[in-house]
């Protein structure tokens, strides 16, 4: 009997799939007997065979894990050291399987000479993490932009050496390998649900959602969300729309001659003020204001923030502090640039984040977040360290048959 039930399942769950995803019959018989209810809600969405054998479901529970770096620099030997050291990569300098999540806060370029093989490591391993099921984000930083405009003040001679001379290395940045991957792969500001069962990155986020798990979500830009900073929603989309917009106007202009030795060359003349506004001392790309302000001024401010963006954390660089990532708030700021490149000397560190939601109940679920702050010389810091219940409805759609 238990052999006959077991093939009506299987018939009956085939014409199912034949209705709604034909293709998904290339999923091993035995392996759809034992496929659950959500399993089977997820095959109606349309996922891939290996996502529903291998991805865990909402009503298992789920964990991620997440890894930032700060300001780079130049400096790749100190890079993979704190990459090694965070657990992203392994002994051979490749995506290690041990993250799901990979955020780098920018300024990559500028005052060290390995520009172009810290931008071919990102590519490399945000092709190997993808290859994974892992995620690699990447944000511009003011530096990245500074280049774009032609602001070499932090360039090395050294360095342009590397790329074969000034021109070739103009048309490296504008339309060669890293200006391609900086308008394809960076965004100037990124948002990460927690879990893509919360969302996945970079969707946008409008405000209106006000749920306990809607700002389940890391905000991560190069300077900081300045609370007076007008295009803040929906978030990320905004930000990086008008940062599209200005990036191709200064990848496809004439590169003017570099400044120093010429004069600084500026925006383009086509610039809109929305554009203007990201660039200036507001924008995301230079607001220091959450790490020199007073605790009390950014504590006063900081929820208004992660409010407009959906977040409960905000992640930046920008602003060094060389002995450690700080952190303000209870966890609610951190800033993450400690000064890697040997141009500062600062401490080699790294953000880890681990998240996990176990079902308790019916629509209850108790979430654990545990933020550290990972150094290469001396113990981890512990930042946050919560356990909550909360109530949420994170079963995932089934599409209409």
């Amino acid at each position: 009997m238990p052999r006959l039930v077991s093939a009506f399942l299987v018939v009956l769950v085939s014409l199912l799939l034949y209705r709604v995803q034909p293709q998904l019959l290339h999923v091993p018989l035995d392996s759809l007997v034992n496929l659950g209810h959500e399993t089977l809600d997820r095959l109606y969405s349309g996922q891939s065979p290996q996502e529903v054998i291998t991805t865990p479901s909402a009503a298992t529970g789920f964990t991620s894990h997440i890894v930032a770096v700060g300001d780079l620099h130049g400096d790749l030997p100190n890079a993979l050291r704190v990459l090694k050291m965070s657990g992203v990569i392994d002994d051979a300098g490749n995506w290690s399987g041990d993250v799901d999540v990979l955020a780098q806060t920018g300024d990559i370029i500028d005052r060290g000479d390995d520009t172009i093989a810290l931008y071919e490591l990102m590519d490399k391993l945000r092709e190997q993490a993808t290859a994974a099921g892992g995620v690699v984000l990447s944000v511009l930083g003011n530096h990245e932009w500074m280049n774009a405009i032609g602001d070499w003040r932090y360039v090395y001679p050294s360095e342009i050496a590397t790329f074969g001379g000034i021109e070739e290395r103009q048309e490296s940045l504008a339309s060669g390998a890293i200006g391609r991957s900086w308008a394809t792969n960076y965004t100037t500001a990124a948002r990460l649900p927690l879990h893509r069962v919360l969302g996945q990155p970079n969707a946008p986020y409008d405000g209106t959602e006000q749920t306990s798990v809607s700002h389940a979500a890391l905000s991560f830009v190069h300077g900081g969300l300045s609370p007076t900073y007008e295009n803040l929603a929906p978030y990320p989309t905004k930000i990086n729309q008008v940062a599209s917009s200005l990036l191709r106007k200064l990848q496809y202009r004439k590169q003017p001659p570099p400044h120093p030795p010429h004069p600084y060359p500026g925006l383009p003349a086509s610039t809109t003020m929305e554009e203007g506004k990201l660039y200036d001392a507001n924008g995301p790309l230079w607001y220091r204001g959450w790490a020199l302000e007073s605790e009390q001024t950014v504590c006063d401010s900081v929820d208004s923030v992660l409010k407009k963006t959906g977040t409960r954390r905000m992640i930046m660089g920008h602003t060094p502090d060389f002995t450690g990532i700080v952190s303000r708030c209870n966890g609610k700021i951190i800033i993450i640039d400690t000064g890697i490149s040997h141009a500062y000397g600062g401490v080699l560190a790294a953000l880890s984040i681990s998240y996990s939601l176990k079902p308790l109940g019916e629509n209850l679920w108790e979430e654990k977040e545990l933020v550290k702050a990972l150094y290469a010389d001396q113990p981890a810091q512990i930042i946050v360290d919560e356990v909550k219940e909360l109530v949420a409805d994170l079963k995932l759609p089934i599409e209409n048959l």
